[in-house]
């Protein structure tokens, strides 16, 4: 078992467990201690998805400690399954990703689903818009905008090399669909990214 996956064991089954959060351990090798990077962790249940989140850009110190919030955050936060119980333990596998920074996409053509993971993000309104003259969001000193705040982007992410995704359109659709993204409707940004993958 490489040093990747032992982590995230070791980290989930001590959260599991003990409700603990390990610290990296001395022996690691230097670049989990001297590298930051964004990471996934996947979990697996006798070859069923059972968990997956991670963070594309890098949020904590080191990559050791990115895989350990992240493996423990797969394994207890992802909406779509409850928490891991014990029982469960002795039947999961798992899988790391350590992203690369991602790059804005120019040309569609540049996507390879096999190679590149992508996000896709909205593009956020910074900007007062403009609306309709006697729209009920008109301000009520008759200036024509909706707003002067804000709004967050949305964001969807998926990993490169995902089984049935073979196109690049299919890739973008499961993405903004992740998002919660309509791209017809919604201004978008593209970028890519490349994985060490370690199962």
């Amino acid at each position: 078992m490489n040093s990747y996956i032992l982590l995230v064991r070791q980290a989930i089954e001590n959260y599991i467990k003990k409700r603990k959060i390990i610290s990296p351990p001395t022996d690691l090798a230097g670049e989990f201690l001297t590298q930051r990077a964004g990471t996934f962790v996947t979990i697996e249940k006798n070859g069923n998805l059972r968990g997956c989140i991670g963070t594309y850009l890098p949020t904590k110190e080191n990559i050791a400690q990115e895989i350990i919030h992240n493996a423990i955050a797969a394994a207890t936060e992802d909406y779509r399954f409850g928490p891991i119980q014990k029982e469960e333990l002795p039947y999961l596998s798992y899988t790391v990703y350590i992203l690369n920074e991602p790059e804005l996409v120019k040309d569609l053509k540049e996507l390879d689903p096999q190679k590149y993971g992508i996000i896709v993000k909205t593009v956020p309104i910074t900007q007062p818009r403009l609306i309709r003259r006697g729209s009920p969001e008109r301000a009520a000193n008759g200036t024509d905008v909706m707003f002067n705040g804000h709004l967050p982007s949305k964001t969807g992410l998926l990993l490169p090399d995902l089984e049935g995704v073979n196109t690049i359109e299919k890739q973008i659709y499961i993405t903004c669909q992740k998002g919660g993204i309509d791209p017809a409707k919604e201004q978008v940004m593209i970028y890519k990214f490349t994985v060490k993958k370690y199962i």
